[in-house]
């Protein structure tokens, strides 16, 4: 359900599992959507220490068809994960897949301001 996480293997991707984080879609902002796109992160980042996960990859949650404001969704995804991170010891690195320019660019502004070497950004 949305803002849950479950793990399953990953068959024959290049990783020991798959992390499937469940994003809210955008309707209004009032419907408790930041929270729900905050519980995706955390949740996801607690079952990745449960299984003893060292580096996750995250695209940019509910950001396509879903709505969710590319802005507010980056901030909140690295807000998560910086307040999230510091409970548990077996995630060393987080990376912010991006798949468009527009996203890369919002992580990377935010990002320059943060001076976390766990927290990386690429773009596919």
């Amino acid at each position: 359900s949305t803002g849950q996480a479950e793990v399953t293997t990953a068959g024959n991707l290049p990783a020991q599992y798959l992390i499937h984080a469940v994003g809210p879609r955008w309707l209004d902002g009032e419907r408790n959507e930041p929270q729900l796109l905050c519980d995706a992160y955390s949740n996801a980042i607690m079952k990745a220490n449960h299984v003893g996960v060292k580096t996750i990859s995250f695209p940019n949650i509910s950001t396509g068809v879903y709505g969710f404001p590319r802005q507010l969704a980056a901030e909140i995804a690295i807000g998560t994960i910086l307040s999230i991170l510091p409970q548990y010891d077996c995630v060393e690195e987080v990376f912010f897949v991006c798949r468009d320019d527009e996203n890369y660019l919002i992580y990377k502004e935010i990002l320059s301001n943060i001076n976390d070497p766990k927290i990386k950004i690429q773009i596919e």
